[in-house]
Parts: structure tokens; C-alpha cells; sequence
């Protein structure tokens, strides 16, 4: 297939316009800090609830020692 340079002009011109006229995604809307922030605590507490429930034996040593 054999283009000349108008023709090929004419093609980005008319593929450039479609790309121009199509319509953009509407963006996601984004939560609110205060949503965030709510979020973060309820998770932290879930975890610190799942953890609290968890046995652990009195064997268990930290692997650390605490000096004064």
C-alpha cells in the first residue's frame, strides 16, 4: 500500500480528531481523609482484637532482654 505524505496527513489529522472526540472516563472519586483516617483505626483495631485472642504460652520469651 503506497501513502502519500497528504494522505498520510489526512489520517493523524482524522485519527488525532476521533482520539479528540471521544468521550474521557469519569475519574474514581477519591474517599475522604476523614473516611481514611476511620478506616486505618477500625483495621488497626480488628488486628489488635484477632491478636489479643491469639494463645500465647507463658514459655515464650521476647527475644530480647529489658535492663535498668
Amino acid at each position: 500500500m503506497k501513502l502519500t505524505r497528504r494522505k498520510l496527513a489526512t489520517v493523524l489529522v482524522s485519527a488525532t480528531a476521533m482520539a479528540a472526540q471521544q468521550p474521557q472516563p469519569a475519574p474514581t472519586p477519591t474517599p475522604a481523609p476523614d473516611n481514611d483516617l476511620k478506616t486505618a483505626r477500625d483495621r488497626l483495631q480488628a488486628n489488635a482484637a484477632a491478636l489479643a485472642t491469639t494463645p500465647i504460652p507463658m514459655a515464650t520469651e521476647p527475644a530480647f532482654q529489658f535492663k535498668a
